[in-house]
């Protein structure tokens, strides 16, 4: 097999402020990081939401990798907290071919390998690193014989950006191709950014001038769960807003609360109050770009309970239940 370090052309690398630089593949650049909070500066050198991607005829495909940090979550299995999922094609008609994980937490288990057996017809392969874990480096191989080319572009090269919470950053589905944020890029066929950061983000001003210059296909604001209160989103949620728009006058912009609304209905529905009045102001203003959905409508009218984990984090059918309510709502504003 002929073995390519994923820094190296014509693979190519998304959704990370740092494609392998210095052995760095954070998705947030460290200066903007720094300028957010402690907790923004040391979640955004996780590669959440980076995908590796090229196209190949092997009929052998291997992955190997080796992460920095290896840690215990709780709550995540380690296919989710520190595995990478593997797919085969392109958008909606792409399909999960295997994924690699770590086995337990030893030092050894922090390099993993997989090979893949194809069909040696020339496919796109998408390789999703992991959502808790620093990516120290990773490799892909293919037969000798087989051809290795770059990836096609995505039908909507500019990114979806997404900022939020840790439901936002993926936590707790079972793998981490499953989130609501892979999901809706995988479908639409979208470069997409993550920055959620789990309970850190909580709509610095920083935060927002930073994403505010970035080019993007659309935004998804969604840090409800971060805010410490009510009183706090309402300082926060609409000036944060206004950064983005003023900067941006035509960026498609959807606006989201917090799924796990039945817990505390009451202090939800504060909350919701003033998240949706962010979007009512914007619309009375004129705004035509801007959309709202109720976190409350999220995970259906049925089997609620069964859509989290520990009755805040989404597992994967409350992250399959998420995608499916934004993705139209994308479809209709990214038009």
């Amino acid at each position: 097999m002929k073995f390519h370090d994923i820094t190296e052309a014509p693979i190519k690398i998304y959704g990370l402020a740092y494609n392998g630089e210095g052995g760095n593949f954070d998705r947030l650049p460290r200066e903007a990081a720094a300028s957010v909070s402690e907790g923004v500066k040391g979640l955004g050198r996780r590669n959440t939401g980076g995908r590796v991607r090229f196209r190949t005829n092997s009929r052998n495909l291997n992955v190997k990798y080796t992460l920095k940090t290896l840690g215990n979550d709780i709550r995540i299995s380690l296919c989710g907290s520190a595995g990478c999922d593997i797919y085969s094609g392109i958008g909606a008609d792409s399909r999960f071919i295997g994924f690699v994980q770590p086995n337990g937490f030893a030092e050894s288990d922090k390099t993993n390998e997989v090979t893949l057996h194809l069909d040696g017809s020339l496919q796109q392969i998408t390789i999703m690193l992991p959502r808790n874990e620093l990516l120290a480096s990773m490799t892909v191989g293919v037969d000798d014989y087989a051809l290795l080319l770059e990836p096609i572009q995505y039908a909507i090269d500019n990114p979806v950006v997404f900022y939020g919470s840790s439901i936002t950053e993926g936590g707790c589905c079972t793998r981490v191709g499953a989130s609501y944020t892979a999901i809706v890029s995988r479908l639409l066929d979208a470069d997409h950014r993550n920055f959620g950061f789990s309970g850190a983000g909580r709509g610095e001003p920083a935060m927002a001038e930073y994403i505010a210059g970035l080019t993007m296909s659309a935004f998804v604001y969604d840090y409800d769960h971060n805010a410490p209160s009510a009183e706090h989103l309402a300082e926060t949620h609409e000036p944060f807003f206004k950064i983005i728009r003023a900067a941006q006058p035509n960026l498609p912009i959807v606006i989201m609360s917090k799924p796990d609304f039945d817990w505390d209905r009451e202090g939800n529905a504060r909350r919701r109050d003033v998240i949706r009045a962010t979007y009512d102001n914007a619309v009375a203003a004129g705004d035509r770009h801007v959309r709202f959905i109720d976190g409350e409508t999220l995970y259906g009218d049925r089997d609620r309970d069964a859509c989290t984990v520990d009755g805040c984090h989404p597992n994967d059918l409350g992250f399959y239940r998420m995608a499916m309510t934004l993705l139209p709502v994308l479809r209709d504003i990214l038009g």
